[in-house]
């Protein structure tokens, strides 16, 4: 069985919530207090249907947040957890927002990321992004991204 790419549902809530922890400790010290995706209300996200994880044989492997805003899609959190990294989980995930993008009639996509997630900061350029602005918010270094789809 392949993993697939799946509406979450409230059920997935524990999942969902043990892979972000697991993905974003490693920034905790980093950037000096729990980054937002490690509090962020993902029963609110599920309930609104902006939530997306993909799950293997009962378990999620990585999910993804996204949701329309203004002119454009908002790719608010992307997620894996560290024991399924490296095998393409993230940038199928990122993939499969913009297509959902695309298909609801949006020719961009934005995300931020912190200016301590370094990795980050050489993914979304890779993938297409193009950084548009920094901004303290929240207590946060952000750094902004958009893509045309």
């Amino acid at each position: 069985m392949e993993a697939v790419i799946r509406e979450a549902v409230r059920a997935d809530l524990a999942g969902i919530k043990s892979c972000a922890i697991a993905a974003y400790t490693m920034y905790v010290e980093r950037i000096g207090k729990k980054p937002a995706p490690m509090v962020a209300n993902f029963s609110e996200a599920i309930e609104n249907k902006n939530l997306y994880v993909m799950e293997h044989a009962g378990q999620v492997r990585g999910f993804v947040v996204f949701y329309p805003c203004d002119d454009h899609v908002h790719l608010e959190n992307v997620a894996v957890n560290p024991l399924f990294q490296r095998r393409g989980i993230g940038s199928r995930l990122i993939v499969f927002a913009e297509q959902r993008a695309r298909m609801a009639g949006y020719s961009t996509i934005e995300l931020y990321t912190n200016a301590m997630m370094t990795e980050n900061l050489q993914l979304y350029p890779r993938l297409g992004y193009e950084e548009f602005d920094r901004r303290l918010e929240d207590g946060f270094d952000r750094v902004y991204f958009r893509k045309a789809l």
